[in-house]
């Protein structure tokens, strides 16, 4: 039986700009069995779930659960949990780490602040710092959202934990069932999909030096999805593999569609040595209509972001 992530890899479906967007994470350690809204269906205290959920909406902070790698039987509530933050936006890219046991002291952090890119906020609520270990591999591995993300992603997950990468967690949604296993690195926030161990790895080491592995890669989490895609094309254009080198700095709409015209967007993308370029992006649909995840009961087609021109700009071109 043909699955979500089979379908789509067969049809050749880009993950380009399939990332999901958040300009912080905020991770809260939870073992044990999730549902598919886990914040609201774990052993999480649901009231602290739905508090938090409420918080974030509209901060550009995004509240995920994480667990270690392996058996998650019903083991009742940690006394400790890891917690962490990260700001994913270039220039100021940070990731905190804190131990709690009480999950309700995540609501005392300014998340408006948080979403920012100020950690104060959390290091005075959590009493957390810099993380100073390896940078976090989470991979998506909730069943519940989709059964691709278990067959496939806790697999990874163990063979990564196995192999010695300590940052390695579960992590509860990432979306883009379909690209499962599915991966999201921190600090840097850049997504991949179809991910495999090995290549994992390389996108860690890149990490550690500063650089981002561009294969496989859905977009970064720091912008919404025509930001993705534009980031994406000038660093091939380019050959730009240092990670906060290229920010998005605006981004128009040049179609509103009407009269069934897809809608365009013109994003400005900046390079931290001056230059700057204007790229491009339409919105799009994937065809044929295909499960746009195992549950889903009908056949949907999935947005794309197409890059129709790239173009880098003269500098009296800026104020325009």
């Amino acid at each position: 039986m043909s699955t979500c992530t089979t379908v789509s890899q067969d049809l050749g479906e880009p993950m380009s700009a399939t990332a999901p967007t958040a300009r912080t994470w905020l991770l809260l350690e939870q073992p044990g069995p999730w549902g598919a809204k886990a914040l609201v269906s774990s052993h999480l205290d649901p009231a602290v779930g739905r508090a938090l959920e409420a918080t974030a909406q509209g901060t550009g902070v995004r509240v995920a659960l994480i667990r270690r790698p392996g058996r998650h039987a019903d083991c009742g509530t940690p006394p400790l949990r890891r917690v962490y933050a990260a700001h994913t936006v270039p220039g100021k890219v940070w990731l905190r780490s804190a131990m709690t046991s009480e999950p309700r002291r995540l609501l005392d952090m300014d998340f408006a602040a948080l979403g920012r890119g100020e950690h104060h906020t959390f290091d005075t609520a959590l009493g957390g710092g810099p993380h100073t270990g390896d940078p976090l591999a989470l991979v998506c591995t909730n069943g519940k959202r989709d059964r691709c993300c278990a067959l496939l992603g806790r697999p990874l997950a163990a063979e990564l934990a196995a192999s010695g990468v300590d940052g390695v967690w579960e992590v509860t949604h990432l979306g883009g069932h379909r690209f499962s296993p599915t991966v999201l690195v921190l600090p840097y926030g850049y997504a991949y999909g179809r991910a495999e161990a090995h290549t994992v790895k390389e996108v860690l080491h890149g990490v550690e030096e500063g650089r981002i592995v561009t294969e496989g890669c859905r977009g970064s989490t720091a912008w919404e999805r025509p930001g993705q895609a534009a980031d994406l094309a000038v660093r091939a254009a380019i050959g730009e593999d240092a990670a906060q080198a290229l920010s998005v700095v605006r981004t128009d709409v040049s179609v509103v569609p009407t009269n069934g015209e897809a809608p365009r967007w013109e994003v400005t993308v900046a390079h931290m040595d001056g230059r700057h370029w204007r790229v491009v992006v339409a919105h799009g649909a994937s065809q044929p209509p295909r499960p746009e995840s195992c549950g889903a009961s009908v056949l949907g087609s999935p947005a794309r972001m197409d890059v129709v021109s790239l173009r880098e700009l003269a500098t009296a071109a800026l104020a325009s």
